[in-house]
């Protein structure tokens, strides 16, 4: 159940307003995505439109309130222009004054979404109006407006079967993993029309749990700017493998249509061979300055965004606290931090026993790290005594498993569901 709906017809038009109370644009649409099992369609973003007429996409990530006046939006927005994809769904142009199949002539007159977490919304509700049949000077009388729940009319509930879009909403509540088992199973045909739909965030975290084979395949189907904005959304040191794995004119191309601050992650992993620890580590761990305290620490590692590996450590640096950072002063484990007050101050906790990486350390010599102090992060630090970014375990595994671990393990899977196992 949730206390409070906003009919999108009373979003449509609102101002858009900045953290300093600026007015960016205004709402022109809202952007949702279908899901499978009558499970109610996902609210995605907002098309806004700025004062220069150009239309761009505001991630529901970016909404912090809709109030009856204006939307209040947190942090920075992408202003290129909005390129609707083929399983978008929006509210305004696609369902409003929509007709339905009902006893009598029935149109959508409003559509309802409802916050069902943090920044998590809904399509949840209805708003349908019947009208009478043509009198004799060619009105229809309308009918109370009817409130119904979103799975109760028919025509707009996804129908079975395995198209792309019904793909892409199942998509939606899976892993990466399990994605990319589903792209490893599909025909060239359909593969290549899920790719075009998906959202370059899923289609980077599905392209890093494909073999390498078929990372290649896919990122040479794309054009070449969308090939660029998913390699941006990958983690920099898996964009890093890839890559290296193309051909040198193809890469430098890519990383020149990257962002600078993207491809420059990317460039500094591809200065050291791929099986060391500079060529295995991610240059975006949690660094925090010699005064953070506690409370600071807590509150970095709980973003959604840290891997289960990045979270379990912290590092204290001079600043800059972009890596390559200042002088490194140390690490500290979650754990520990966790039995401390949070006023105590980050720097007092380190680990005195933990040493450091090079970044030309060699896989073994990296994975018996790893073994020596149990460890599932570990800190990257060059002779200039900078921090340059951290190995996590699962970057060992990788590395470590044979070339085509990935693939293998997939046709077993598609084996094994064959035969019934």
């Amino acid at each position: 159940m949730v206390d409070t709906q906003v009919f999108i017809s009373r979003v449509i038009g609102l101002p858009i307003i900045d953290a300093s109370g600026d007015q960016v644009g205004r709402v022109k649409d809202v952007v949702c995505y279908l899901r499978a099992d009558n499970r109610p369609p996902r609210v995605k973003g907002l098309v806004a439109e700025l004062f220069g007429r150009t239309r761009i996409f505001v991630p529901m990530l970016r909404v912090h309130g809709v109030s009856s006046t204006h939307v209040a939006i947190q942090g920075q927005v992408d202003t290129r222009k909005f390129q609707r994809r083929e399983t978008e769904l929006l509210v305004a142009a696609d369902l409003l004054d929509r007709p339905i199949e009902r006893e009598r002539p029935t149109r959508i007159l409003d559509v309802a979404m409802a916050q069902v977490r943090n920044r998590e919304w809904d399509l949840t509700t209805v708003a349908l109006q019947a009208t009478s049949r043509a009198g004799r000077f060619g009105f229809g009388a309308r009918s109370e407006p009817e409130l119904v729940s979103w799975s109760k009319v028919p025509s707009l509930v996804m129908r079975t079967g395995r198209t792309a879009a019904h793909l892409i909403a199942e998509f939606s509540d899976m892993k990466a993993a399990d994605i990319a088992q589903e792209l490893h199973d599909l025909e060239p045909d359909k593969l290549a029309a899920v790719v075009e739909a998906l959202d370059d965030e899923t289609l980077a975290e599905a392209l890093e749990e494909l073999p390498e084979d078929e990372q290649i395949d896919l990122i040479r189907q794309l054009d070449t700017e969308r090939a660029a904005d998913v390699l941006a959304e990958m983690d920099p040191d898996d964009a890093a493998d890839l890559i290296r794995d193309l051909p040198t004119d193809v890469a430098e191309d890519l990383l020149q249509r990257m962002e600078p601050d993207e491809a420059s992650d990317v460039r500094r992993l591809l200065i050291y061979e791929e099986f060391t620890a500079g060529g295995m580590m991610t240059p975006e761990p949690v660094i925090l300055d010699t005064d953070a305290t506690v409370a600071q620490a807590l509150a970095n590692v709980r973003k959604e965004s840290l891997t289960p590996a990045l979270a379990s450590m912290v590092f204290v640096t001079r600043p800059p606290l972009e890596t390559p950072s200042g002088r490194y002063v140390g690490a500290v484990h979650t754990q520990r931090l966790l039995r401390e007050p949070p006023t105590t101050l980050v720097a007092t906790l380190l680990d005195d026993n933990l040493e450091t990486l090079g970044p030309d350390a060699p896989l073994a010599q990296v994975s018996r790290f790893f073994a020596t102090y149990n460890l599932v992060v570990a800190p990257v630090v060059n002779d200039a005594d900078h921090l340059l970014g951290a190995v996590t375990v699962d970057d060992v595994l990788d590395h470590m498993l044979p070339d085509d671990w990935r693939g293998d393990q997939m046709d077993e899977v598609e084996a094994s569901e064959v035969s019934g196992v």
